[in-house]
């Protein structure tokens, strides 16, 4: 039952390449109800937001933290969006438990580095590694590879950002 519960406050990022593709990475493993499925554990790099933080930086830090890239320039951003995680039966000490869902603001950034920049794997500010792999892709089919809980988000970003999605 979320009746009640808040949202989490969360930033996700459509980094775009100079052919307008975007990263995706593979989460490797579940997280409470950020749930991966067979065959669906695509995501664009996203996370929460800390107290008091900026939006942008923490979008930034998000895109830090789970592939290592830090040449990114904005272009643009959402509205704020929002999933409801499905239901839970873990532990209520869950750190992700005591929310209903997600509520998003997600930035649009033009990658301006080198493909040897991208590493998921290793950790950074003491945050465990989300993703195994990545690649770039049409962000038009992204939503087709994202659990079915966060694909009208998906389906969103890639309305709102689509001029973005054309070569640079």
């Amino acid at each position: 039952m979320t009746d009640g519960k808040p949202y989490r406050p969360n930033v996700g990022i459509a980094l775009f390449n100079v052919a307008g593709q975007v990263l995706i990475g593979r989460r490797f493993r579940d997280d409470g109800p950020e749930i991966i499925l067979p065959g669906l554990e695509w995501q664009m790099p996203q996370g929460g937001v800390d107290a008091n933080e900026n939006l942008r930086d923490a979008a930034m830090r998000e895109l830090w933290e789970e592939t290592g890239v830090v040449n990114a320039s904005y272009l643009g951003e959402t509205d704020w969006l929002v999933y409801e995680f499905p239901p839970f039966a873990g532990p209520s000490s869950h750190r992700l438990a005591k929310f209903r869902g997600q509520r998003q603001k997600w930035f649009a950034l033009r990658f301006t580095g080198q493909d040897a920049e991208i590493d998921p794997l290793t950790p950074r500010n003491n945050q465990p590694a989300e993703f195994d792999q990545w690649r770039w892709e049409r962000l038009d089919r992204v939503a087709d590879l994202v659990v079915p809980f966060r694909r009208e988000v998906y389906r969103s970003v890639a309305q709102q950002f689509a001029a973005f999605a054309r070569r640079s």
